[in-house]
């Protein structure tokens, strides 16, 4: 992303920001975030449709924090997750991996988060702009 590494950083773990990006299509919101970025920490982000019809608690605890670097956590339902950061030329590369759950085709699930990766590139880069 055209974004300096701090910037996107800042922007994955700053609570202010995650309300900002942190869902997959316009039709929902994230209304609280609250992180905690320590190994042992926790974090918790409000999902939920705007006409608040539907939500859920996107919530886990940190197994590993490089920073400007990697961020590891494992979610409330022991799936792990984890998400590098490398400087690149004019910007930023982001690689989010994730382990699978049960109840969503494996490309209904990449879908959803790719939308939130795509959310969290156009906000940072709006930022930087």
């Amino acid at each position: 992303m055209d974004a300096p590494l701090n910037v996107v950083w800042l922007s994955w773990v700053s609570p202010e920001d995650i309300k900002n990006w942190s869902f997959a299509t316009s039709d929902w919101s994230c209304p609280s975030a609250q992180v905690d970025l320590m190994v042992g920490g926790g974090f918790n982000y409000r999902m939920q449709a705007k006409d608040g019809t539907t939500g859920f608690d996107f919530e886990g605890e940190f197994t590993e924090i490089k920073p400007l670097k990697s961020i590891s956590y494992k979610l409330a339902d022991n799936r792990e997750v984890t998400i590098s950061f490398t400087e690149i030329e004019g910007g930023t590369k982001l690689i989010e991996t994730f382990d699978a759950e049960c109840e969503n085709t494996g490309e209904q699930q990449r879908q959803g988060w790719l939308m939130i990766l795509e959310n969290f590139k156009q906000y940072v880069e709006s930022k930087s702009n």
